[in-house]
């Protein structure tokens, strides 16, 4: 028999494989992962680490777009480009997804985020209340502007998780260049209040910052994490930017890592194996240099920079819904937008799976074709449409040359690490 450790996150837990040679998962980690008996999932080898991935069949998270529409009219947004109606989810609609999570057991955490504003739904808090009234832990992702002092207080007593704040500037100047409004100087004033009624409260709710990263607002990163910190921020979510435009495109900070045809075979990309150390500058410019030339970096054992082929939305676990009770099977593909692809443009087209309005959440999750979906999305067998992009199929998510049909995701930034959500 074999005993080991298996570390997760900051917790060491001790396996123990069996005289069968099965691998024992203590009790409470089976459960918050979905490793039920007869489940089946994907374990990964990545050099000297094994990966085990989460059941397709376990629901851990619902992203849940209360409305498309937002108060700001930032240079970054999907809707400076789509051409869709405007809406709030209706009452019924959100009562008839509630109906579907809390069968789920243990439920999934609700995400309300989406390509609006959260809190300019008119019942916002009553609609994270009766997520916590059935047991789903919550999170809310907002611009700020909204976060007033009675919504602060209102969060905070109905225990949401996280807060995520998105803030693309950490100065005046800086804020004003991509969200077009004189805001910053009264979100920053919203946040300071709020840590302080979360301290006065006990709160154990967190904050979180995210930031789209460009060549316009990068030089403003270090500014930003001194603010997180005064402002007592837990988690970070960095992401670079989808350029819905040409002008956004020249923004990009990803144009090599995109087209490196090295990060569809890893594997055989020569290894550094580095040691934790200081990170002064001249340390991090032969880091770059090494990452420019095609090296790929190990810190203490563990991947730097882990490659793409990879969907975040089932890594994580999630489904999307809609404001209008739409179901897909992941945030980008809520609604029809274009973007760039190298120098071609890109459409996607909105992918759903179902409708909360004519079935329950549970049963659209069982399908057989959106669970056979979630399983070819972990395997990830789509052409590699990010690198070669050579084709016209890699100008529509309808299919490609593997044969796939939509939603062909070997275009998906979101895919190959490149754009990311909390």
């Amino acid at each position: 028999m074999f005993f080991g450790e298996m570390v997760t996150g900051q917790k060491r837990y001790r396996v123990r494989v069996d005289e069968h040679g099965k691998l024992e998962i203590p009790a409470s980690l089976a459960e918050r992962f979905g490793l039920r008996a007869g489940e089946q999932t994907m374990l990964e080898e990545n050099g000297r680490q094994l990966i085990l991935h989460r059941p397709v069949t376990f629901l851990e998270r619902v992203y849940v777009e209360p409305t498309n529409v937002c108060n700001l009219h930032c240079r970054t947004c999907i809707r400076n480009v789509w051409d869709e109606p405007a809406g709030y989810m209706s009452e019924e609609t959100y009562e008839r997804l509630l109906q579907g999570v809390k069968v789920f057991y243990p439920p999934p955490t609700l995400f309300f985020s989406g390509y609006g504003e959260p809190l300019a739904h008119p019942r916002i808090f009553k609609m994270v209340a009766a997520a916590r009234s059935i047991g789903a832990e919550v999170e809310i992702i907002t611009n700020g502007t909204l976060l007033g002092e009675d919504a602060c207080r209102t969060l905070l007593k109905l225990g949401v998780s996280v807060l995520w704040v998105s803030l693309d500037g950490a100065t005046p100047q800086g804020y004003m260049d991509v969200r077009l409004g004189d805001a910053l100087g009264q979100i920053l004033s919203n946040l300071r209040r709020f840590d302080q009624l979360k301290r006065e409260y006990g709160a154990a709710t967190q904050l979180g910052i995210a930031f789209v990263a460009m060549r316009r607002n990068i030089h403003e990163l270090p500014r930003l994490l001194e603010l997180g910190r005064e402002l007592g921020a837990r988690y970070y979510s960095i992401s670079n930017v989808l350029a819905h435009t040409r002008q956004l495109h020249a923004e990009s900070l990803y144009e090599q890592a995109q087209y490196d045809p090295e990060a569809e075979k890893p594997s055989l990309l020569p290894l550094i194996n580095l040691p934790r150390a200081d990170f002064p500058p001249d340390v991090q410019s032969a880091l770059a240099a090494a990452i420019r030339d095609g090296y790929r970096l190990e810190i203490s054992g563990l991947d730097a920079l882990r490659t793409g082929n990879r969907c975040p939305f089932i890594e994580k676990g999630s489904l999307s819904v809609r404001w209008d009770g739409k179901v897909s099977p992941c945030l980008p593909l809520l609604h029809s937008h274009e973007s760039y692809l190298g120098e071609q443009v890109r459409r996607s087209h909105a992918y759903f799976v179902g409708d909360v309005n004519d079935q329950r959440l549970d049963h659209i999750w069982c399908e057989p074709a959106y669970v056979e979906l979630r399983q070819r999305l972990q395997t990830f067998d789509f052409s590699p449409c990010v690198v070669c992009n050579s084709c016209e199929m890699a100008e529509q998510n309808l299919e490609d040359c593997f044969g796939n049909t939509q939603p062909a995701c070997g275009g998906c930034l979101w895919a190959q690490g490149l754009i990311q959500c909390p």
